[in-house]
């Protein structure tokens, strides 16, 4: 069935289309090939992302289950585990990624709002005790939380963890896909981020609209081997600055505007019954019994939502809903 006119997509702030602002500035690129390091657009890029975050190096992939992936495994080994939250992107959205390519096992914790419960952690963590039990080697975070509502992870929580991280001798992997949601919304900078995480992804094409891509970001020493493991993976890419001047015309163009979505969402949430106290970014998560009818319902009136399960629909803002798209998707909301 073909789609009402107008409609307004709310299923996820991956379904933006470059401006025409960004595609201006994607074919002005100047380019290389990646895979020999040439491509100059792209390295500008790479180097920019990592200074923001106060880290040596950054590796542009084109997505962010990639990048993570790449993260974690060069944090750990195959046979080791990695903890993390019980709906983390990492455990439930990435196909299995880390265990059917990395060799790396997980096991999670359970937190309403997505968050750091380091007394959970703590009982989880498997310290290195020979050659019979598992080792945890790294703690996964993620900020916002996709699952929990685009939640935030407060900051003095996230340097709590770093520093039982250092004592406990564990890496620490932030999943930032939407880092730049929590950035804007808090005013927290990034590099403080940075400093809390050994290895950390970003995204450029869901709250900042590129059409593709995103970044691992960690040690020199991750990123040369990440780089290596990109190509293994068939993720060795050639003449891609074209790509990397639409993230770079995002980082300049569409980084503060962010606060105009997170507005939107609240506005989406108190139409649906939440609670809008509760929303922190671009991401609501509403209970209805029927999640699917509610969908279709939705659909039929030209708003495109998304069931994240039986019970549970998922509202996404982003830079092609406008504010006057978010008051006509809160009153069919309402209505319906």
């Amino acid at each position: 069935m073909g789609l009402v006119p107008d409609v307004i997509d709310l299923r996820s702030d991956t379904v933006t289309r470059p401006t025409a602002e960004m595609r201006a500035a994607m074919a002005g690129a100047e380019v290389g090939d990646d895979v020999y390091g040439e491509d100059p657009t792209v390295n500008a890029l790479q180097e920019r992302v990592a200074a923001m975050f106060g880290h040596e190096a950054a590796l542009f992939t084109p997505t962010g289950s990639l990048a993570n992936l790449l993260a974690v495994r060069s944090v750990v080994a195959p046979g080791q585990e990695v903890l993390c939250e019980s709906s983390a992107h990492v455990a439930r959205a990435e196909l299995g990624a880390h265990g059917a390519v990395a060799g790396i096992t997980m096991r999670t914790w359970t937190s309403p709002r997505g968050q750091v419960d380091l007394a959970a952690i703590s009982g989880l963590f498997a310290p290195d005790m020979g050659p019979f039990f598992v080792r945890t080697t790294a703690v996964s975070v993620e900020n916002t939380h996709n699952f929990a509502g685009g939640a935030v992870l407060p900051l003095a929580d996230l340097q709590a963890l770093r520093s039982w991280a250092d004592a406990s001798e564990v890496a620490i992997h932030l999943d930032g896909a939407r880092l730049w949601n929590a950035h804007v919304a808090t005013g927290t900078p990034l590099s403080e981020y940075g400093a809390v995480a050994d290895v950390l992804g970003v995204c450029f094409s869901k709250g900042l609209g590129a059409p593709v891509g995103s970044m691992m970001v960690g040690s020199a020493a991750a990123v040369t081997e990440a780089r290596v493991w990109r190509k293994r993976l068939g993720g060795g890419m050639r003449q891609v600055g074209v790509l990397a001047a639409a993230a770079a015309y995002a980082l300049d163009h569409h980084v503060d505007r962010l606060a105009d979505d997170h507005d939107h969402a609240r506005l989406l949430a108190d139409a649906c019954g939440a609670d809008p106290g509760l929303v922190d970014t671009n991401i609501v998560v509403v209970d209805r019994p029927d999640a699917a009818r509610y969908v279709a319902a939705a659909r039929d009136e030209g708003v495109l939502i998304s069931a994240v399960g039986p019970r549970a629909v998922r509202l996404v803002t982003h830079l092609d809903v406008s504010a006057g798209d978010a008051k006509r998707a809160a009153e069919v909301l309402a209505r319906l």
